[in-house]
């Protein structure tokens, strides 16, 4: 059965997937399901975790939790609700999860521009020869009012060492931008040995300040839709090209995401598709 199937929807099995491969463990945060208990204890050992559905996409549904002085805080798209309890916040955030199943994520504090959290998308698709190959890494800027970084939530996007050499300098940039290709190779290599009907993945991954990536999610039918916002256009022009070999077509039009200022802008972050 696994052999033909090409998209797994839950966020728990995949995670589960990832972390079947060693070296990855490092670069997994600590997820498991939705419960008082396991909320209670995450929040205590971490300060601040998100919960999320176990499917959707989009960003649809995920909620920043934290601890706060004075009590607790959740925020859902542009609202944040405060509770003296945690008993209090604990019911609030279980009807605002409406009966399905959630996840709970840690927290991981992420870099930011302009006060606003980012992270990355990094595209893998296989090549017909069998190699996994990453076509493209986009950062992903939030809303200014929203904790999520997605496209289609308003996030703009830019080419990633737009946001990381500035601050880091070219040579950070460069290794970091190599490390989660590194990543995604080795996930891609992982979900192959699972599912060898699977052709692409899209995984958002976040950096922490100590620029270390962490793997938030894996998309088994990702949404190319940021690469179609960076000014250089070949790494939209790699995905169309390679996602024809495999059978897939995709609709590009992608209104909510928002395109970085033309003055942060320089080239993008992948010429070529980068390939070990």
């Amino acid at each position: 059965m696994k052999n033909k199937v090409k998209a797994v929807s839950s966020k728990l099995i995949k995670t589960r997937v990832t972390l079947q491969e060693r070296k990855l463990l490092l670069h997994v945060p600590a997820t498991h399901p939705f419960s008082r208990t396991r909320l209670s204890a995450m929040l205590t050992k971490y300060g601040m975790v998100y919960v999320k559905p176990d499917t959707g996409s989009l960003g649809i549904g995920v909620m920043r939790v934290e601890r706060i002085d004075g009590g607790y805080r959740y925020q859902a798209g542009m609202k944040k609700h405060t509770f003296p309890t945690f008993d209090r916040m604990y019911e609030a955030l279980r009807k605002s999860c409406g009966g399905r199943r959630h996840l709970i994520q840690k927290g991981i504090h992420v870099l930011r521009h302009e006060g606003r959290p980012f992270d990355f998308r990094v595209m893998m698709q296989k090549r017909p020869s069998g190699r996994w190959v990453c076509s493209g890494i986009a950062a992903r800027v939030a809303h200014p009012q929203k904790a999520v970084t997605n496209g289609s939530q308003g996030g703009t996007i830019y080419a990633p060492e737009d946001l990381i050499a500035p601050r880091f300098g070219p040579k950070a940039a460069e290794a970091l931008l190599a490390s989660m290709a590194r990543i995604g190779r080795l996930t891609a290599a992982q979900f192959g040995r699972s599912y060898p009907a699977m052709n692409e993945l899209g995984l958002d991954l976040a950096v922490d300040r100590r620029l270390k990536p962490w793997i938030l999610e894996v998309n088994t039918r990702p949404d190319p839709c940021p690469f179609t916002k960076l000014a250089d256009p070949t790494s939209i022009r790699n995905i169309v090209a390679y996602a024809k070999d495999y059978g897939r077509k995709y609709d590009l039009t992608c209104a909510k995401a928002r395109r970085a200022p033309r003055a942060g802008q320089q080239a993008a972050s992948t010429p070529s598709a980068i390939e070990s």
